[in-house]
Order: C-alpha cells, then sequence, then structure tokens
C-alpha cells in the first residue's frame, strides 16, 4: 500500500507515496525525456536512444552525453522544441527529442 507503479519508457519505476507524502513534497524522477522537462530547465544529456544516423545528426548539432543543455521554448500542440547548447539555440523536432534522455541539474 502506498506504491504506485509508472511506465517511464518501457520501464516501470514503483515510487512510493506515503514517504513523499508524509514529508510534504511529491518526488519526480531525475531522469526524464527531453520533452518531458519544463521551460528553463537546466539539464545534462545522458543517453540517446535513436539509430546512427540521428545520433550522428544530434552529435553534429552538439547533442552528445554529457553536454549541459537548458530548454528554452516547447511549441504547443507537439510542435518542436528550442533548446541552448554550449552557446547555440537550437530548435529541434518533438520526434527527436523524444529520444534524447536528460538528467536535471539541482542549482
Amino acid at each position: 500500500m502506498g506504491k504506485k507503479t509508472f511506465l517511464h519508457g518501457r520501464n516501470y519505476i514503483r515510487r512510493d507515496t506515503r514517504n513523499s507524502l508524509r514529508k510534504g513534497k511529491i518526488s519526480t524522477p531525475l531522469i526524464r525525456l527531453l520533452t518531458e522537462c519544463g521551460v528553463g530547465e537546466k539539464l545534462i544529456v545522458l543517453r540517446v536512444n535513436a539509430g546512427i544516423n540521428a545520433k550522428r545528426r544530434l552529435a553534429h548539432l552538439g547533442i552528445i552525453p554529457g553536454v549541459i543543455t537548458i530548454k528554452k521554448k516547447a511549441a504547443p500542440f507537439r510542435g518542436p522544441i528550442e533548446i541552448f547548447v554550449k552557446g547555440s539555440s537550437l530548435v529541434i523536432g518533438r520526434g527527436l527529442a523524444n529520444k534524447i534522455i536528460v538528467k536535471s541539474i539541482d542549482s
């Protein structure tokens, strides 16, 4: 009792909601997809779950594991996403952004 199961990608995550409610805060997973993050969040890229051509394209744009990014804008109704990487602003499609796994940085 008090445990909920959430589907994240292909993996199931179990969270103890009793302890988080007792402490007065709801825990959010730190590892998420780029499309699930909020605007203005500072993120670090962990992995790209895509084919070789998509990985190559993202690497040429500067999105590689370990790089720090900031999500600037997200268009409504499943439009493109604008991110800030290494001093330049990039706009990538939501399908490609959905394959980028990131971790939020606590500031």
